[in-house]
């Protein structure tokens, strides 16, 4: 008996077995339990699970109902495939904020883009772009910590998790990423991030062990470099910032018994009194360079140069980021309420407490920019880096 031909007969002997009575269920079984070879207890379990049998034919192509595809051209899924690589592959959300910036600059590097999938482009809403990178997104795929209590001078750095005013650039938070691979044991490089909770500016720099020397260092480098004046300094209770050294280096050039900013440090075991930081942590230095072991010293200068010039400028320029705005409780629940993604340097072209000739500076480097070549130049020096480690990196990806 075939196969069709026996779902066929399973399917009218189940509409039978259903209405029969006792006497009959009993000669239905045995009938089918001769016909098929099963036991009896099976039998009464595939009889019950029948399901309604359907002619095996060949499906029929259906006719394309209402308006044909827009977004459906090689080109275009092409083009933001290359743009959602090139720029660290964003959700959505965040992707058409600054997709006309880089479509800006995407003709230099590919020429052959029409202008109309240019245009169609620009007119892509987030869920569009989410929708067609889906299948994409497919294909393409936490650590040790190394903060160590610093309880020398505790009790002359307060406490503080809410009480800066989040509006005014220039409040910051700072960690250390450890790039000691599987093990804290020995020398390695480490990463300290510094990020403003205003406007999300961050920016890095890479030491050598940390030591309270070269943490004052990469401070020193670090505020030189912002835009905007350093107001107050938030970090956790390392040893690394819990020291005489940085706590000489805040000190008021006229008056060293106090200090010239805000410096405060979190509660002990709450890492989310740092988020913002800990959230730069991941996004700006674990995707970049991934849990690799860093033990040579002559990382460190190249890992100064690419974080001083090519990632703080796409980072900062390049890739929005969204504000938490409030949370809302609804019986069990917490909603969520988040700005609008903008860049750090949208935040600060927006912010009244940045003076006119510093918007004029960042205007003036940003139309020198371009993010393509700015990734460009991040996967060469990145190859370089990795060289020393034996690391192998992809495009927009460290081989991990």
């Amino acid at each position: 008996m075939g196969r069709i031909t026996m779902d066929l007969y399973l399917h009218n002997l189940s509409k039978r077995y259903k209405k029969a009575s006792k006497k009959e269920k009993g000669l239905m079984l045995d009938e089918y339990c001769a016909t098929s070879g099963h036991s009896r207890k099976h039998a009464i379990k595939v009889i019950n699970k029948v399901k309604p049998w359907r002619r095996r034919v060949k499906a029929k192509t259906p006719e394309t109902r209402g308006k044909k595809p827009v977004y459906c051209s090689k080109e275009l899924i092409t083009a933001l495939k290359n743009i959602w690589l090139s720029c660290d592959q964003m959700c959505g959300k965040r992707l058409v904020i600054v997709l006309p910036s880089w479509l800006e600059h995407y003709g230099k590097h590919y020429p052959d883009i029409t202008d109309e999938t240019v245009e169609q482009l620009r007119s892509m809403s987030s869920a569009t772009i989410d929708r067609l990178l889906s299948p994409i997104k497919a294909k393409y795929f936490k650590g040790r910590s190394g903060t160590k209590p610093g309880s020398l001078i505790k009790t002359q750095i307060p406490i503080a998790t809410e009480q800066w005013d989040n509006t005014i650039p220039g409040f910051v938070e700072a960690d250390t990423v450890a790039h000691c691979g599987s093990s804290l044991s020995g020398d390695f490089v480490w990463s300290l991030t510094v990020t403003d909770i205003c406007s999300g500016w961050t920016e890095m720099r890479a030491t050598w062990g940390k030591g309270a020397a070269g943490t004052v260092d990469a401070i020193t480098d670090i505020e030189n470099k912002l835009p905007f004046p350093l107001k107050g300094f938030d970090c956790d209770n390392g040893s690394e910032f819990l020291n005489y050294h940085v706590l000489r280096y805040f000190a008021h050039p006229d008056d060293k018994q106090r200090l010239r900013l805000q410096f405060t440090r979190s509660r002990p075991y709450k890492k989310n009194d740092n988020a913002h930081v800990e959230q730069k942590n991941w996004t700006h230095v674990r995707q970049l360079l991934g849990y690799h072991r860093f033990e040579k010293t002559a990382i460190v200068p190249l890992l100064n140069k690419l974080y001083a010039n090519e990632v703080s400028l796409f980072n900062n320029f390049f890739c929005p980021c969204v504000k938490l705005i409030k949370k809302e409780r609804i019986g069990s629940k917490i909603k969520k309420t988040h700005s609008k993604p903008m860049t750090p340097y949208q935040r600060l072209l927006d912010s009244p407490h940045i003076t006119q000739s510093q918007k004029d500076e960042l205007m003036a480097c940003y139309k020198t920019l371009d993010p393509f070549a700015l990734k460009k130049s991040i996967e060469k020096q990145l190859k370089a880096i990795f060289k020393l480690v034996n690391v192998k990196v992809t495009a927009s990806r460290v081989a991990i």
